[in-house]
C-alpha cells in the first residue's frame, strides 16, 4: 500500500509516495504517526484528540476535504494541506485568518437575557452551530474564501445564526448581528453546498446561510446584487432565449 504526501519544505513543493505496507496503521492519522516514526521524522502535520472531537488533523485526501483520524487509508490516496491556508509546512497550515473572520461577527460583551426561560426546543434552533471543532474544512472548499478577501466565510456565519437565534440575546445585539454580515458575508455566497458537504459534524452551513438571508430581509435588508441580476428585456423572454410569440 502507498500514499503519495504533497510536502512543503524550505520553500519547496513536491510530492513524496511512501510505501506503508509493513506499516500498522489502520486511520489516515495513525499512517502519518507511521511515517514520522519510522520511514522520515520531518513529516509535518497537526493532531490532538486522534478521536474526531478537536479538528486539528484536518486535510484533504483525493482532493476532498476529511479528518486524518476518521479516515482509513487505501492504496493511492493522494493527501494534501487544506486549500486557501498559508501552509507552514507539509500538511501543517495557519487558520488564524480564517477564524479571525468571528471577530468581526460575534457579540461582545452583550448581557444574555433571560436565560433561566430558554426551553428545551428553544436551545435546540441554536445547539447545531455550538457544535464546530475548527477544522476549516469549510473554509478549504469555499469558491468564495478563496477569491474575496475579508469574506467571512461558512463557519463564521453559522456562528452568527447561533446568536440571531438565541433568545436569550436581546434585539438590538441581534440587529447588530444581521447588520455585520450584509457586507463580505450572506449576500457573496454562491449557495454551492459544498460546505455542508464537507463537514465532519453535519452542520449545514448553506442552510444557515440561507435562514439568515431570510432574517435578513424581514429586517429590512436587501440582496445588493439584485438590481445587476438580469431577467430578460421587454419581450419577457429576452434574457433567457425564451420567445413568447413562437407557441409551444
Amino acid at each position: 500500500m502507498k500514499l503519495t504526501i504533497r510536502r512543503h519544505q524550505n520553500d519547496q513543493n513536491y510530492d513524496e509516495t511512501f510505501d506503508i505496507a509493513s506499516l500498522k496503521v489502520t486511520t489516515l492519522l495513525s499512517a502519518l504517526y507511521e511515517i514520522k516514526a519510522k520511514l522520515d521524522a520531518t513529516l509535518t502535520f497537526d493532531a490532538e484528540c486522534r478521536s474526531g472531537v478537536c479538528g486539528a488533523c484536518a486535510v484533504r485526501v483525493n482532493g476532498r476535504e476529511t479528518l486524518a483520524c476518521s479516515y482509513r487509508v487505501a492504496d493511492g490516496d493522494r493527501i494534501e494541506a487544506l486549500a486557501y491556508h498559508p501552509v507552514l509546512r507539509d500538511l501543517r497550515v495557519d487558520k488564524s485568518q480564517a477564524q479571525a473572520t468571528l471577530e468581526r461577527i460575534l457579540p461582545r460583551g452583550e448581557t444574555l437575557e433571560a436565560a433561566s426561560l430558554v426551553t428545551p426546543e428553544e436551545e435546540a434552533r441554536f445547539r447545531i452551530q455550538s457544535d464546530c471543532i475548527l477544522c476549516d474544512s469549510c473554509y478549504s472548499v469555499c469558491p468564495v474564501f478563496a477569491v474575496e478577501e475579508g469574506f467571512a466565510g461558512p463557519f463564521a456565519l453559522s456562528r452568527a445564526l447561533r446568536y440571531a437565534e438565541d433568545p436569550r440575546l436581546g434585539e438590538d445585539s441581534k440587529g447588530s448581528i444581521l447588520q455585520k454580515i450584509q457586507e463580505k458575508g450572506i449576500w457573496d455566497c454562491t449557495l454551492c453546498g459544498e460546505c455542508t458537504a464537507v463537514c465532519p459534524q453535519g452542520l449545514d452551513p448553506k442552510g444557515d446561510i440561507m435562514q439568515l438571508r431570510s432574517a435578513s430581509l424581514r429586517a429590512g435588508y436587501s440582496d445588493p446584487t439584485f438590481a445587476a441580476q438580469s431577467f430578460g428585456g421587454g419581450d419577457f423572454g429576452g434574457g433567457f432565449g425564451f420567445d413568447p410569440n413562437a407557441g409551444f
